[in-house]
């Protein structure tokens, strides 16, 4: 076994909540920004003294409304203000809020509902009311009394509801609630089987938070700094950065994924977080852009070159002088047009939820965009490891946090203990014991760490590919790289007890026009492009490429793209991008004994 353990730097009080900190800015630094709210094309400012105050009002209508300590409160929404607002009212009252994803059907909403014994829920609009109304009608229903919806002003209504309350009562609810207490209960978004309710506590969110903030100063203390969220608040990395941020303190706006783009350019944050699948769409779009001929050539020139740079960044002689000049033409030609779309003044990309790549984390470091990827999950309160600006191994997830120790057990599983570990699976005690044992949280993954204790992850356990001739394949490293080529929205590796290794491979609706438009041509659907020689030519090329790295008895033999793509709306994806292999397996079955047949 091998065992690596990051000590802490910093230390909290026990009786320290995440309220404490939003009190404290309110009252003794109350003209810090915290957040701001996009009102019409202008972002406004939210000072701590106002957000304090607005809490404070929603939670008096919540004490007013018969709610407490101990109850649990959803929250189901896209990312914006009145998640966040409505997150820190709950815990305000001493309450434990339990997100919901908003593309969540009402079957998944009933379980997540039911399970955590949910009282009340606040909604963003009337379609996502009539979710939770349904959801209550079916099967065992759910305990929810009362449904807020934010569209129609709900948080105001609240304010109004609890104003006659005495202010010297507003904070009651905060002074019982220190680190051990629970914060959230998270529902993994389940790849197999039913969600399971994820317990994490304040002191999970406090302690890794302070930890993160002290690791990383740049990223949160550099003039300016500030952070624009559009991953869904539901997400543990999105619910871990909504925190730290309120800690740090680092004003904070909220966006959806669909206008990311665009208030990006207005917003002009210094950091933000995703995951793979929007670098992925960033870097796409950018090289679509660039069309064909010289423009096309300029881009892929000025890509290898931020490839190579970043690459050399990391060895003692770093980049020669020759290569500088070229970064520096590159830097005119692509590299600042890149970073003006992306606001400007981004400097931090945090990626985490699955692997990013070598390749796509060194193009975004060469071209002057500091790409910081980890490792961790729901149960470990988002970063258990980090790349950091000052120590940073593309190709790897980084180093463990300060505060948490890995051992990587005989069969290369990754086991975590530290200040992030989750406490237990809510109302799961069966699971729980099955995941934490002997102190250490068995997270599934499979890794290793090299010399200077970085972390490479090399795939699932229960995703590994045994082949009819006894090979195990972990299919992540023959799929991530799939998915960098912009035609393919997804790839997924098959051959489990076959004679060799195969992959289902989806198209890029979006993407297929322009890219034929930019290869000269005629236009297709993506049904008559799944088999049109002139894509299946370029889809082979890099299903080749990818195989360089691989024997032959690991490499992909054959492929079948399929006329349709993976998505939320047909369960085949989870809300957090991630491909349910079960789903897909399944529905393609008779795709996948055709390639054997």
């Amino acid at each position: 076994m091998t065992d690596i353990h990051a000590p802490r730097l910093t230390s909290v009080d026990p009786g320290t909540s995440i309220s404490d900190y939003l009190i404290t800015h309110g009252t003794e630094r109350p003209d810090t920004t915290l957040y701001r709210e996009k009102v019409g094309n202008a972002w406004v400012d939210w000072s701590a003294a106002k957000t304090l105050k607005v809490v404070r009002g929603i939670a008096q209508g919540l004490r007013e409304a018969g709610y407490g300590p101990g109850d649990t409160i959803a929250i189901m929404s896209r990312t914006r203000l009145e998640w966040t607002l409505a997150d820190l009212a709950i815990w305000h009252i001493g309450a434990v809020p339990v997100p919901v994803y908003e593309t969540s059907s009402p079957s998944q909403t009933q379980w997540i509902l039911s399970d955590a014994g949910c009282v009340a829920a606040f909604v963003e609009d009337d379609a996502l009311a009539d979710v939770v109304a349904a959801a209550g009608a079916e099967g065992s229903g759910h305990g929810v009394r009362d449904v807020w919806v934010f569209e129609n002003g709900a948080l105001g209504r609240l304010r109004d509801l609890g104003s006659h309350r005495p202010a010297a009562e507003a904070d009651d609810g905060v002074a019982g609630v220190g680190l051990d207490d629970v914060a959230t209960i998270i529902y993994t978004s389940g790849t197999t089987g039913q969600p399971k309710g994820v317990e994490l506590t304040h002191g999970n969110f406090v302690e890794l938070g302070e930890e993160t903030i002290t690791l990383i100063p740049d990223a949160v203390r550099e003039p300016g700094a500030s952070m624009l969220l559009f991953l869904p608040l539901a997400h543990i990395f999105a619910r871990v950065m909504e925190v730290i941020m309120l800690i740090a303190p680092v004003p904070l706006g909220h966006t959806g994924t669909k206008q990311a783009v665009a208030d990006l350019a207005s917003f002009k944050p210094t950091a933000i977080v995703g995951v793979p699948r929007v670098w992925e769409k960033i870097y796409t779009g950018a090289e679509m852009k660039a069309g064909k001929g010289a423009r096309k050539a300029i881009f892929r020139w000025a890509t290898r070159v931020a490839i190579v740079y970043s690459r050399a960044l990391e060895t003692p002689a770093g980049p020669s002088r020759a290569l500088k000049l070229q970064h520096r033409i590159a830097d005119t030609l692509v590299y600042s047009k890149l970073r003006a779309v992306l606001g400007g003044n981004l400097h931090y990309m945090f990626s985490a939820g699955a692997p990013l790549g070598e390749r796509l984390g060194n193009f975004y470091r060469g071209a002057g965009l500091h790409m910081q990827e980890g490792y961790g999950l729901t149960e470990t309160t988002a970063q258990a490891s980090l790349n950091t600006l000052a120590h940073t191994r593309m190709g790897t997830v980084g180093r463990c946090m300060p505060g948490t120790s890995f051992r990587i057990a005989a069969d290369g599983e990754i086991l975590v203990k530290g200040v992030g570990v989750f406490r237990g699976y809510h109302n799961n005690p069966a699971a729980t014991a099955e995941a934490i044992r002997d102190g250490w949280f068995h997270t599934g993954d499979l890794g290793s760490f090299d010399a200077d204790g970085y972390l490479s992850i090399t795939g699932r356990k229960k995703e590994l590919i045994v082949t009819a001739t006894g090979k195990n394949v972990a299919p992540a490293p023959l799929e991530d790289p799939l998915r960098g080529h912009p035609l393919i929205s997804q790839a997924v590796a098959v051959g489990d007890n076959r004679s060799f290794i195969a992959a289902l491979i989806t198209l890029d609706a979006d993407v297929l026009p322009v890219w034929l438009a930019n290869h000269d041509q005629p236009l297709l659907t993506v049904e008559q492009a799944a088999t049109d020689p002139f894509v299946r030519e370029h889809i082979q090329a890099a299903v080749d490429r990818v195989n360089q790295r691989f024997s032959r008895a690991e490499a992909i033999r054959e492929f079948r793209i399929l006329t349709g793509d993976f998505t939320l709306e047909n369960d085949m994806l989870t809300p957090t991008f991630k491909v349910k292999r079960d789903a897909v397996l399944a529905a393609y079955a008779d795709v996948i004994d055709a390639i054997y047949a």
